[in-house]
């Protein structure tokens, strides 16, 4: 790629046809011979539920990220729940969340019967502030709560900082749950998401770097006895055959559907990460100046989930985009302590000043594989001139 890329027309472009923010008939037009073939082998088997394309699945993902273990699953939410489930969370105990993400991450804990302690964000990363997160065991402790783990969300695609994290953790007593929803296929210091973490969970969502048609997720870790457990609990907490119960569990498999579609989507998966580093450089080159333009640490990668940019005239790129019919994303205008459903819940002391001012300043552009040059500049235009 170029050292410097050309730079947009600043002249007005009537806009006729919309641009999608994730074109997914683009990747189909690619795949779409081969996708429809894997599908056509899943009707022929019958092995609708943990048909051969699970197993094979896990087992491809394993090789791709460097996990020993591999456990698909229903969707992300159920990625996250069943390993606290696994490790027994539950009733008086505490688990660390950042607010500034999708309100899953918070919501589990929820369900698992434990509370969520809303902690802080970085704010040129988006994600969780170590200090914010030492701050929450505090408070947690503070509250009668026993700190437990703690959910790092490597927000937009790019991992959190894991050493960091494991550290304080270690020393804290507390497990991480690394959540990987948006970044899987990024790296961190030359290891894969996947393996940051005693375990990790991503999300196989449409609109995912690594999407299904429909919802699905993973779980990742090396150690054989939670896998094991997680494995029951995926399946009511199935024992040794489907009469026997050793946990309480979840319907919480993959459809072989879905993981024939993953199979698919994986083989050209590397291929469309470098295309999205591509194309998320020359936004970089193209706004740098305009407005704040996302940070890559030296020692990760970003597998680009979302392009999120920051601006005091957020609200007038999200209007000024929508009447050129290009859309934009706002990630996340309500953080989750702010939600009726979890205000009751703590936060960390010191409050969460990061979260509440990129909740007002965030705006996500369009990102996909397939984002052509000149959509792109159509974008870059339409924001250096809602901007001004």
């Amino acid at each position: 790629m170029p050292d410097t890329a050309p730079a947009p027309s600043h002249a007005p472009i009537q806009a006729t046809k919309p641009i999608l923010f994730i074109d997914l008939q683009a990747q189909r037009a690619k795949i779409g011979p081969r996708m429809d073939a894997a599908i056509g082998r899943v009707l022929a088997h019958g092995g609708f539920v943990m048909g051969p394309e699970v197993a094979e699945l896990e087992k491809r993902l394993s090789a791709h990220c460097g996990a020993k273990h591999v456990l698909t699953c229903s969707s992300g939410t159920d990625a996250l729940l069943i390993p606290l489930m696994a490790k027994g969370v539950g009733h008086g105990d505490a688990v660390l969340v950042p607010s500034f993400t999708f309100t899953a991450t918070a919501e589990v804990v929820a369900l698992a019967g434990a509370v969520p302690v809303f902690v802080d964000v970085l704010p040129d990363t988006f994600n969780i502030d170590p200090e914010s997160l030492a701050r929450g065991i505090k408070t947690a402790r503070t509250r009668g709560l026993r700190p437990r783990a703690v959910i790092p969300v490597d927000l937009f695609g790019q991992p959190a900082d894991m050493d960091e994290i494991n550290a304080l953790c270690e020393q804290e007593g507390v497990w991480v749950l690394a959540d990987a929803a948006q970044s899987y296929g990024a790296s961190y210091k030359n290891r894969h998401v996947g393996s940051l973490a005693e375990v990790s969970a991503t999300s196989f969502y449409p609109s995912k770097p690594l999407g299904c048609y429909g919802d699905g997720g993973a779980v990742f870790t090396d150690d054989d006895e939670l896998h094991q457990r997680m494995m029951q609990i995926r399946v009511h907490g199935q024992g040794k055959d489907r009469n026997e119960n050793v946990c309480i569990g979840l319907t919480a498999r993959l459809d072989t559907l879905q993981a024939a579609v993953l199979l698919e989507k994986l083989s050209v998966f590397d291929a469309e990460y470098a295309e999205r580093q591509r194309i998320a450089q020359r936004y970089h080159q193209l706004l740098t100046g305009v407005v704040e333009t996302p940070v890559v640490r030296p020692d990760r990668s970003s597998v680009w989930a979302q392009y999120t940019i920051k601006s005091k005239a957020r609200d007038r790129i999200v209007t000024g985009l929508a009447a050129e019919k290009i859309p934009t994303s706002v990630l996340y205008p309500r953080p989750s302590h702010t939600q009726p459903a979890y205000r009751s819940f703590p936060i960390a002391g010191g409050g969460l000043p990061v979260t509440e001012r990129l909740a007002r300043e965030v705006v996500s552009l369009p990102m996909h594989a397939y984002l052509n040059a000149a959509d792109q500049d159509r974008i870059v235009d339409a924001v250096r001139r809602a901007v001004g």
